[in-house]
């Protein structure tokens, strides 16, 4: 059996050994005495503060006339164990510190009922949390958790790779731009028919009629027609991936990403996609352009998908940016040390990026239509990046993919001669105005500031946050009827 790891898994085996050494009759200074330790050493490993080494677990489980199986089962000895296990993981989370409160501290005195008391009281406040509309500093932390985890993985999922390959494989798709017909085909294989509505709830991107088997989508006939591909394979992801009604908002998050991540896996596939960037570097003429146009995807989606794969099979280290015409940070990935900045929670998405980046000064440019490249010296080092513009309905945007000085070698623009410095996030490089400028007007000018009405909005609350169920619910009763 493996040796502890967690803390639940050290302080339910500090119990046994407890459970063990009572039953034997003896103290912690007689076990010690035996096995060659102090009572104190004993203490803290059965209060779940220090790993034992097996010798030691099997001297203790000779002394005490068990064995070391019985020792490290992940089951508490009794009840009153399984309480003060549960106790302490509760008052270890997240949650309850939060609070600031001073853990409640067990003692021989102390009965079971006390202890379920504090118990109850701990659970109802995990179930509330659950429940609790999502905060816009909640939804925060979530997604820096989420963001840092995938960064620890290179933002790379080899089962969601290998499981998109599958599909495609089994729809025949083998080269190329993926097409909207085996797509189809792809849902028709998991048992739906992908329906464009015109009156699609306005609170739901798609609606998956499971019963009937229809994949309700918007109009076919919508401009370019590239993200309705998108959408139809993020519904299938749901069912593929297993997911069930997310419980809190960071599973919401996670499983948006996953079902964002399998669209892209099938849109720019990773043993097609890998080969062409692999080629691409070997040729120095990586471009975030041409592996757009590969795979008929948008810029944005073609840079995103750079971060799956230049890190995991091409050892690049690299950065994402989507800026919005404000100039705050609306998306972003990093693992190559750029500095970026971030409020209190850890998240960057919402902060304004450098003046001095390309993301911003890339809106100044007279011609939108192509790359423009930029070698960027901050304090962490010299990076070389590439920005494109683009506009929606919400407004301007641009989308970078930035690298380390060292690795411009196999990006095209590496030869650009614009070069700026950026020494954020220290004030003086761009949000603190110069002297003069302050001498001038400070006191003298009133700005009246936009307020953003969502800064004061909770996110929603229930199973899909922001989704309408009445809305959802009668639209499948209108269709249900055809």
């Amino acid at each position: 059996m493996a040796p502890p790891t967690s803390s639940v898994e050290l302080a339910t085996l500090g119990h046994r050994i407890r459970h063990q050494r009572l039953s034997a009759g003896m103290t912690l200074d007689e076990l010690g005495a035996r096995v060659g330790v102090a009572g104190s050493h004993l203490s803290l490993i059965e209060n779940g503060k220090r790993e034992p080494r097996l010798s030691l677990l099997q001297q203790i489980a000779e002394a005490t006339g068990t064995d070391v199986t019985d020792l490290l089962s992940p089951e508490p000895p009794n009840r009153r164990a399984a309480l003060e296990i549960e106790l302490d993981a509760a008052q270890s989370s997240t949650v309850f510190r939060r609070l600031g409160l001073a853990p409640v501290r067990v003692t021989k005195g102390m009965t079971d009922e006390t202890l379920e008391t504090v118990l109850g009281l701990n659970r109802e406040l995990q179930r509330r949390e659950r429940e609790a509309i999502a905060t816009p500093e909640e939804a925060r932390r979530a997604n820096t958790e989420l963001r840092l985890a995938m960064r620890r993985r290179n933002n790379y999922l080899p089962d969601i790779e290998a499981l998109a390959e599958k599909q495609l494989r089994a729809a025949g798709h083998t080269t190329g731009a993926l097409t909207h017909r085996t797509v189809s085909i792809m849902a028709e294989q998991l048992g739906f028919e992908l329906i464009y509505v015109n009156d699609l709830p306005h609170s739901a991107r798609s609606v998956t009629d499971i019963e009937n088997g229809r994949i309700y989508l918007p109009p076919a006939s919508i401009p370019g027609g590239h993200g309705l591909r998108s959408m139809a394979l993020q519904a299938m992801a749901h069912r593929l991936l297993g997911h069930q009604p997310p419980t809190d908002y960071a599973e919401f998050l996670r499983q948006r990403l996953e079902i964002n991540y399998y669209a892209a896996c099938c849109l720019q596939p990773e043993h097609a996609a890998v080969a062409f960037l692999q080629q691409a570097k070997k040729e120095r003429n990586l471009a975030v352009e041409d592996f757009r146009d590969a795979f008929g995807v948008t810029h944005e989606a073609a840079a995103m998908r750079m971060t799956n794969l230049l890190t995991e099979h091409l050892g690049i280290r690299l950065h994402f940016m989507r800026v919005s015409g404000s100039g705050a940070i609306t998306r972003v990935y990093e693992n190559d040390d750029l500095p970026l900045p971030a409020d209190v929670t850890g998240s960057i998405e919402g902060q304004v990026a450098c003046r001095r980046f390309l993301g911003r000064s890339a809106f100044e440019e007279q011609n939108r239509t192509t790359e423009h490249y930029q070698y960027t010296d901050t304090p962490a080092g010299t990076f070389w990046c590439s920005a494109q513009t683009g506009t929606t309905s919400d407004g301007e945007f641009s989308v970078t993919v930035g690298v380390p000085f060292d690795d411009a070698r196999w990006f095209r623009g590496r030869e650009t001669a614009k070069r700026v410095t950026s020494t954020c996030p220290d004030e003086s490089c761009c949000r603190k105005p110069d002297s003069e400028a302050l001498a001038r007007w400070h006191g003298r000018a009133w700005p009246s500031a936009r307020v953003h009405m969502q800064m004061f909005s909770p996110l929603p609350s229930g199973e899909f946050p922001g989704v309408d169920d009445s809305e959802v619910y009668a639209f499948l009763d209108r269709h249900a009827e055809q």
